[in-house]
């Protein structure tokens, strides 16, 4: 059986209340082994290492502060990121910039983007970036943190080919790949059949972006593998190939054992 890696999950959400065992069962019977949960902020932290801390080997998780749940109080947030002291994080994120609902925290987001990719150059870890609308901004903010030797991939990417092209401009980058790549009219179909399957990580973004023939209910991790055959019909190759060559991406990215 091929194996898959998920780089990007909320298992700790809500909507797995009911089932959460049983999903990730499930995602680990589809070939998916290793899953990756991303941190949203201090809130939601207790959650999200109660839920990795039942599954060794199999959950890992990130550290940081999500663009959405910054506010006035963003320095305290940094504060608690920095105070942490549980298991090592495989990456600082998710973190980013969101324009689409929170324009109006923009400066502050770009002041908690710039203070959590100096912690992860510090803590040396990758960057699991959350960008929406807000690209010329995200790389302003790269171009005053050069020099910090920095890499990571843009989760749920939604650029164009020619962003990715750029983004290659600050050092070792990939693109996370999800279910919105099943979507009918999908531009983004167009930019995975260009870019390097050496820079492509698969992901889910569970319980959200359910890929088709799912869309409209919840996602989970089960369903990489219909990602992996989307990517594998676009670019004309075996899933198999796919499935090696993310996952090889995936293990040296965020450092996996």
């Amino acid at each position: 059986m091929a194996k898959f890696i998920d780089t990007h999950v909320h298992f700790n959400d809500p909507a797995f209340d009911g089932d959460r065992s049983e999903a990730i069962g499930r995602s680990l019977a589809a070939g998916v082994y290793k899953m990756i949960l991303a941190d949203i902020d201090s809130r939601e932290r207790p959650g999200m290492l109660a839920t990795a801390a039942g599954y060794p080997g199999v959950l890992y998780t990130m550290l940081g502060l999500y663009p959405g749940s910054v506010g006035e109080d963003w320095e305290k947030e940094i504060g608690l990121m920095l105070d942490y002291d549980g298991p090592r994080p495989v990456a600082i994120g998710e973190i980013g910039l969101d324009y689409h609902y929170g324009a109006e925290t923009a400066e502050l987001q770009k002041l908690a983007l710039r203070e959590q990719l100096h912690i992860a150059s510090r803590m040396g870890l990758p960057v699991n970036i959350h960008l929406r609308e807000a690209t010329d901004d995200f790389f302003k903010v790269l171009d005053s943190c050069r020099g910090l030797g920095l890499r990571g991939n843009l989760h749920a990417y939604s650029g164009s080919y020619e962003t990715f092209l750029r983004l290659q401009k600050y050092g070792d980058w990939s693109i996370g790949v999800g279910g919105v790549v099943t979507f009918r009219n999908a531009g983004l179909a167009e930019v995975v059949k260009k870019v390097p399957l050496d820079r492509i990580v698969l992901e889910t973004d569970s319980p959200y972006l359910t890929p088709v023939p799912h869309r409209g209910q919840r996602n989970e991790s089960t369903y990489i593998p219909l990602v992996a055959a989307k990517i594998a019909d676009i670019r004309g190759i075996d899933i198999e190939e796919v499935a090696e060559t993310t996952t090889a991406n995936a293990l040296k990215l965020f450092e996996l054992n």
